[in-house]
C-alpha cells in the first residue's frame, strides 16, 4: 500500500516527491486536498500539496485532515506529514496542532518529529535545527516575515503548540542503529506523543526509517522521507519510476517572492547578468497596476531570464511592515504574483520558475494546477515539474534552497526531458 503525504506547501510538496521519486518511489503529486480522490494503484507515494504553513490553525487542520481521509480512501496505510526543513512556524503552529491530528486520528504515540535534511545543510543535534554550522536562530530565519525562527530547540518550539509531551532521541542512540531507535520509540510511546530525533547524515535518516517504517504516522522534512523510502524498498515494496516528465521551450520568467538570505544571494547575482523588476511595497498597496507593468517587462526580455521579484531585505520589511498592514501586504504580493502568473501563461508562456513557498502557493493556486509530473532534480530538494494543462514547465524552490545561480540553471532544466 502507498505512503500517503501531505505537506504544509507547495514547495515542500515538490521537494519530497522529488525525495520519494529519486529514491525510485512512483510518486504522484496532487494539489490541493479535493484531489485527493481516486485510486492509488500506481503510485508507491501519493504527495497532496496543501498551502497550510500560514492559514489560521483552525483552517489548517482542517484542510489538513480533508487531506488525510482521501488518501485513506486512496488506500494509503501509512502517512508523512511534511514541513519545512527550518521548522517555520509560529509558537502557536501550525505545525503541532496538524500533526496532534493526524495522530489522534491514527491513534499514534512516540510519532518522530525530524526536520533534518543533510543535502540541504539542515541537521538536528541535541534536539537543536542548524542550517549548516549555524544555530538555526542566527541563520537568517530568525528574519522570516511571517514565521520568524527565534528558538533553535524544536522539543521547546514544538511544547508551545500542542498538548502532548514532546520527547528525544540523541544521536548517540541513532549512531547505534535502526534497532535500538526502534526500542526506544516503542519505550517513549508510553510517555510522548512525538519524539524529537537527531540526524545528521543522510545515514541517520535511513536509520530511522528503518525503526519507523512501520508507524502509522512520521513528521519532518523531505529527509525522513529518504529514510522511509529507503526502508521501503529494503523490503521490496517500491517500483521503477516512470519518466514521464516532459521539458518545455518557449518563453521564460522567474518569479521570487521569498526574503531568505538564500533567494536574495540568487536575486543579487541574477541581477548582475539579467534584467529584474522590483516591486516596490508602496506602489503595489497603493492600487497601481504592476501586473501589467512586469507582465510587459517580460516582454521586453524575451531572451533576457526575466525575473520579477518582491524579496526584500530584513531592514526593507520591516519598514513596509510598519506603513502597510503586514496582512494586508503579504496578501497583495500573492495576490499580485498570482495574477502575473495567469497572464504570462495567457500570453504563451511556457516555463516558470517560483521562488518561495507563499509565492508558490499563489501562483499554483491561480493557475489551477492538479497534478505535476516530477522531472529531475535541479538542486538537492528542487525538481523539476510539469502541467498538462496548462502546458507550463515549472520549478517551486523553497526559499533557502538553492545555489546562486540557480535561477538560471533551472530555466535551462526546465527545457530538457527526463
Amino acid at each position: 500500500m502507498p505512503i500517503g503525504c501531505i505537506a504544509d506547501d507547495f514547495t515542500g510538496a515538490s521537494d519530497i516527491a522529488n525525495t520519494f521519486a529519486r529514491e525510485g518511489m512512483r510518486t504522484v503529486l496532487r494539489i490541493g486536498a479535493q484531489n485527493g480522490a481516486g485510486s492509488a494503484d500506481a503510485a508507491d507515494a501519493v504527495v497532496v500539496a496543501l498551502k497550510t504553513r500560514s492559514e489560521p490553525v483552525a483552517e489548517a487542520v482542517e484542510h489538513s485532515m480533508k487531506a488525510f481521509r482521501s488518501l485513506q480512501a486512496m488506500g494509503c496505510d501509512r502517512f508523512v506529514f511534511k514541513y519545512c526543513s527550518t521548522f517555520d512556524s509560529t509558537p502557536q503552529g501550525n505545525i503541532g496542532p496538524v500533526a496532534e491530528a493526524l495522530a489522534n486520528a491514527l491513534d499514534a504515540r512516540a510519532v518522530v518529529v525530524c526536520p533534518a535534511f543533510p543535502g540541504a545543510g539542515r541537521t538536528v543535534y541535541q534536539g537543536h535545527i542548524f542550517v549548516n554550522d549555524r544555530l538555526l536562530s542566527e541563520s537568517g530565519m530568525e528574519n522570516h516575515p511571517l514565521t520568524p525562527m527565534t528558538d533553535p530547540d524544536i522539543r521547546r518550539w514544538l511544547a508551545r503548540q500542542t498538548s502532548l509531551p514532546v520527547g528525544h532521541v540523541g544521536h548517540g542512540l541513532v549512531r547505534r542503529g535502526s534497532e535500538d531507535v526502534a526500542a526506544a520509540l516503542d519505550e517513549a510511546s508510553q510517555k510522548f506523543g512525538f519524539v524529537v530525533v537527531d540526524a545528521v547524515s543522510d545515514d541517520d535518516l535511513r536509520t530511522i526509517g528503518r525503526a519507523a517504517i512501520d508507524a502509522p504516522l512520521v513528521t519532518g522534512g523531505s529527509g525522513i522521507g529518504m529514510g522511509l523510502a529507503a526502508a521501503l524498498r529494503e523490503q521490496g515494496h517500491s517500483g521503477a519510476q516512470a519518466a514521464t516528465y516532459a521539458g518545455r521551450e518557449g518563453p521564460a520568467a522567474i518569479l521570487a517572492g521569498s526574503c531568505s538570505s538564500a533567494t536574495l544571494g540568487q536575486i543579487a547575482w541574477h541581477a548582475q547578468r539579467h534584467p529584474v523588476f522590483r516591486v516596490d511595497p508602496d506602489a503595489l498597496m497603493s492600487g497601481a497596476n504592476l501586473v501589467d507593468a512586469a507582465l510587459a517587462f517580460i516582454a521586453q526580455h524575451p531572451d533576457g531570464a526575466p525575473l520579477i521579484a518582491s524579496s526584500a531585505s530584513p531592514d526593507d520589511i520591516r519598514r513596509a511592515q510598519r506603513a502597510h498592514d503586514a496582512a494586508a501586504l503579504a496578501s497583495a504580493v500573492e495576490r499580485f504574483f498570482g495574477e502575473l502568473a495567469t497572464g504570462f501563461v495567457r500570453a504563451g508562456g511556457a516555463r516558470l520558475v517560483v521562488a518561495g513557498g507563499e509565492t508558490s502557493g499563489a501562483v499554483v493556486s491561480a493557475l489551477g494546477l492538479t497534478s505535476l509530473d516530477v522531472g529531475p532534480e535541479i538542486d538537492p530538494g528542487v525538481p523539476a515539474l510539469a502541467s498538462v494543462e496548462p502546458p507550463l514547465a515549472l520549478t517551486l524552490k523553497s526559499g533557502n534552497f538553492g545555489g546562486v545561480d540557480f535561477f538560471e540553471r533551472a530555466l535551462e532544466a526546465l527545457k530538457r526531458n527526463a
